[in-house]
């Protein structure tokens, strides 16, 4: 009914005449769409033909990764002894050498500890020399009793000759008694003299037992003194040799009083200061050997399949930038992903799981000559790719 309206057919007469080219453009033609079409087709097949030539000829050959850090064998170090830290020689980021003097601790306790010690292994030399003086004394003791047993063996050897002589005297006077021949007295002496001969008998015989016991005493204490000395010196007695291991002891602790930088590196994580009491085993600063730095670049597990201890890597830092290209080498594998030695570590016998791509670290050297014209630092961020073809 619109069209029907002359009023509206008007209307639209006069916009066709106003706007004659819209209804003259002619719509694209079949055919150049049918190029546009081939044109797209074939920068798509050129691209993926040439990415495909770049993941046979150069890709398939690497492995690349941005998920790599700078990390170090760092020295800590710890007090052996304990004391009051008298002086700091270094601050945090200073390069030190190895023997350098980094602290400095109270040693007067260490020093009268010595002395002591010192004394002690004098008190042991003196009375190794006693021990021996002594063993020479106890022979001649030997000697003695083997002569006082001597002694004791004539005079028993005299007792027993005198009671036989006053046992003979004492039988004749007693045949003779009953014929008158012989005086009362006289068989009385007799009786005397006989009861006197065996008591000296007796007490010839108590002499040399006495005089084996005696020697018997000193041959125990020499055997005794010998077992102390025999096959020994001054210098090889067990007592001395323990008091000197004391005064080594004491000496290596005065020793300690000085710590030392056990490497060359950096100053870093310094805690400690003038007049702080510390203690053994107490991590006082770390040393960081930046000449030796190495780097673990974490792979994905699907990327490591051709990855080979010995191959060739090259890395840049987010320090230097990519003008500064380092040269490496893949040293070996962790044995276990990061999250395998977690604190708390992933449970994945659980009804709910979902797969997560796990990263193995990899161990990379780096050249020290290259290291000591572009110095790193622990904990920098590296760009890894390794060849794992030739």
């Amino acid at each position: 009914m619109a069209d029907a309206d002359p009023h509206y057919r008007g209307i639209k007469d006069a916009e066709s005449d106003a706007n004659p080219v819209a209804e003259t453009q002619p719509p694209i033609a079949p055919a150049r769409r049918k190029k546009l079409l081939a044109a797209i087709a074939g920068a798509v097949l050129v691209g993926g033909a040439g990415y495909g030539a770049y993941e046979a000829f150069i890709g398939s050959r690497y492995v690349s990764t941005d998920n790599a850090y700078v990390g170090a064998e760092t020295a800590q170090v710890t007090p052996q002894v304990p004391g009051t830290v008298l002086a700091v020689e270094v601050t945090d980021t200073q390069s030190v050498k190895r023997g350098q003097v980094l602290l400095r601790l109270d040693d007067r306790d260490a020093r009268i500890a010595l002395a002591q010690a010192e004394a002690d292994l004098a008190r042991a030399q003196r009375e190794f020399g006693r021990t021996s003086a002594t063993g020479s004394a106890l022979a001649a003791q030997v000697m003695a009793r083997e002569a006082d047993i001597a002694r004791a063996r004539a005079q028993l050897v005299a007792a027993q000759a005198a009671f036989e002589k006053a046992r003979v005297d004492l039988a004749r006077r007693q045949r003779l008694a009953p014929n008158g021949a012989v005086s009362g007295d006289e068989l009385t002496y007799a009786t005397n003299a006989f009861d006197n001969a065996r008591a000296g008998v007796e007490q010839a015989r108590a002499a040399l037992a006495q005089a084996s016991a005696s020697r018997g005493a000193a041959t125990g204490e020499l055997a005794a003194n010998q077992a102390l000395t025999q096959g020994l010196s001054a210098g090889s007695s067990p007592d001395v040799l323990a008091a000197r291991a004391r005064v080594q002891q004491a000496r290596l602790d005065l020793d300690r009083t000085i710590i030392r930088a056990p490497i060359d590196g950096v100053v870093a994580g310094k805690a400690v200061q003038v007049g702080q009491r510390i203690a053994p085993g107490a991590v006082v600063m770390r040393i960081v050997p930046v000449g030796q730095v190495y780097v673990d670049a974490n792979f994905k597990e699907g990327q490591l399949a051709k990855v080979r201890p010995g191959q060739p890597v090259t890395l840049t830092s987010d320090l230097y930038g990519d003008d500064v290209v380092y040269h490496g080498e893949v040293v070996g594998f962790a044995g276990g992903t990061g999250s395998a030695f977690a604190l708390i570590p992933a449970q994945n016998a659980t009804g709910n799981w979902i797969k997560v791509v796990q990263r193995l670290p990899v161990r990379v050297r780096l050249k020290p000559e290259e290291l000591a014209r572009h110095p790193l630092r622990v904990g920098l961020s590296m760009d890894a790719r390794i060849k794992v073809a030739e």
